[in-house]
């Protein structure tokens, strides 16, 4: 019997530009139907507060338009609703969108070609995905052409401590454990992937130029739960 084909996300190099935008769609959609499931149990619930703590963070009136960008399986549009947000749901991957119990109206849709008019948002926000955009800078400068003035953006995404004994624990679980509780419940290779991607990332303060060189002002960066993770916010430049 022949060996069966390798993922495209299963590789000891970390994919680019085109490869890595196919390996990203083809693994999402291979994991959503556990996405929600391994979240939880990898992350012991905190993901829930993660979130609340970014749509809190976007301070935009009741009834605001929020686009919900890499939307996943929809836990950020579910906690837009509960904020009395209205959240419209965009990914990449067909399979995530299947997915989605949110009820949002839902749109594929690559994140750098977004198909929504200039400044017909009031916010963005976008969870655990900055890692997985081909251009970080595409990226900020679509946010800034779809938000209109004075409107925010809040991006979540993973981080490195910057405490060394939580660094080294961070480490070890997401480099060890993590991927096991993939490879038992979802896919290892994708839960392989994931803990590397994050070497994708910028320093916070070169995202945080990045963002005001793309038409945002306000830009502040946090880590929360001891660095475990990032959120940065700002507010879109007004004329």
């Amino acid at each position: 019997m022949s060996e069966p084909a390798r993922r495209s996300w299963d590789s000891a190099t970390l994919p680019t530009g085109s490869e890595k935008a196919t390996a990203v769609r083809e693994m999402f959609d291979a994991i959503a139907p556990r996405y929600d499931m391994v979240n939880r149990i990898m992350t012991f619930g905190l993901d829930v507060r993660w979130r609340r703590r970014t749509v809190g963070s976007l301070r935009l009136p009741a009834g605001a338009t929020v686009l919900d960008l890499a939307s996943g399986t929809g836990d950020l549009c579910r906690e837009l609703v509960r904020q009395q947000l209205q959240p419209l749901s965009f990914d990449f991957s067909f399979g995530m969108l299947s997915a989605d119990t949110s009820r949002a109206p839902r749109t594929q849709a690559d994140a750098l070609h977004l198909p929504i008019h200039n400044g017909a948002v009031d916010g963005v926000t976008c969870g655990f995905a900055l890692r997985n955009f081909v251009e970080l800078s595409v990226f900020f400068g679509e946010l800034a052409r779809v938000v209109r003035p004075g409107g925010r953006i809040a991006l979540l995404d993973v981080s490195t401590p910057g405490n060394p004994i939580i660094r080294l624990g961070n480490s070890m679980y997401f480099g060890r454990i993590v991927p096991r509780i993939g490879a038992l419940l979802s896919d290892g290779a994708a839960y392989r992937y994931l803990p590397r991607s994050v070497s994708y990332l910028p320093e916070p303060a070169a995202m945080c130029r990045m963002l005001g060189a793309a038409g945002f002002d306000e830009v502040v960066h946090r880590q929360l739960s001891g660095g475990l993770v990032q959120l940065l916010t700002a507010t879109r430049t007004t004329p």
